[in-house]
């Protein structure tokens, strides 16, 4: 895509997001409607996902007729050949949302064929915060050019991770257990695309998830990157585990990855 057509995708993006947080903001948090299981328990939906998921794809095939959808809710609608697709998780951290607890986002991308992503929104209704990015064009907070944290090791800072839905995910209690003795603070938030999105605004030196899925990690995985962060890998595939980490720490939180994480995952 041209520089132009990043633009324009971008501009639509940040309309989408913003009507979305306004959305989920009047969905009554912890009164959100009937709450629906899906695959388990710890999989569930609201209306206000499925609210915000419709209107966002009626959007998207009026302004983008040719381009594919992959949203968490409705699944994939196929785009013409060779043109990118978006991605669209409508309430990322359903579970907090409908329990009243006030972090969840919403997330929208746009990626090739290949995955590799294009345009990334990350909105966080409750701080009405919007996380933006286009590849190439740098990352930006409501506008603002954002930055990775020029940290220069992980002891006394903030390292984001997020469960694998309810469960702990391989070589995750060995990683929080060295984290620990390294005296680096782990949170576990509730919204995997908020949880990367901090590592692009410098809150957080590092951020790792066992289950890279691209619908609600694609775009945040873009902000951090285009805000100076270090993914390993830089690309994952969906189920691989991905870790984020600004340049100073990459090196150290790349060695604890691999010697936790790593062994624990077989390789593919």
């Amino acid at each position: 895509m041209t520089e132009y057509d990043l633009n324009g995708a971008l501009r639509v993006a940040v309309e989408l997001a913003e009507w979305a947080a306004e959305t989920i903001r009047n969905g009554n948090a912890g009164a959100a409607g009937p709450v629906r299981e899906k695959a388990s328990p710890a999989d569930i939906v609201t209306d206000t996902d499925e609210e915000v998921e419709a209107h966002v794809r009626a959007v998207l095939r009026r302004e983008f007729p040719e381009h594919g959808i992959d949203g968490e809710e409705y699944g994939v609608e196929e785009g013409a050949s060779g043109a990118p697709h978006w991605l669209i998780d409508p309430v990322d951290g359903t579970t907090n949302y409908a329990h009243g607890l006030g972090w969840c986002s919403f997330s929208l991308g746009l990626a090739e064929p290949d995955g590799t992503p294009l345009v990334g929104v990350v909105a966080d209704p409750w701080r009405r915060e919007l996380f933006t990015a286009a590849r190439g064009m740098g990352a930006h907070l409501n506008g603002v050019p954002i930055r990775a944290a020029a940290h220069a090791t992980l002891t006394g800072h903030v390292f984001m991770t997020e469960w694998a839905a309810h469960a702990h995910w391989p070589g995750m209690d060995s990683l929080l257990s060295e984290l620990a003795d390294r005296h680096c603070t782990v949170r576990v938030m509730g919204s995997t695309a908020l949880s990367l999105a901090q590592v692009a605004a410098g809150r957080a030196s590092a951020a790792g998830i066992g289950e890279f899925h691209p619908v609600d990690g694609l775009p945040a995985l873009l902000i951090a990157v285009e805000a100076g962060a270090v993914a390993l890998p830089e690309l994952p595939r969906y189920d691989e585990p991905l870790l984020l980490a600004v340049p100073g720490v990459a090196a150290e939180a790349a060695e604890l990855w691999r010697t936790t994480v790593g062994s624990a995952v077989p390789p593919s």
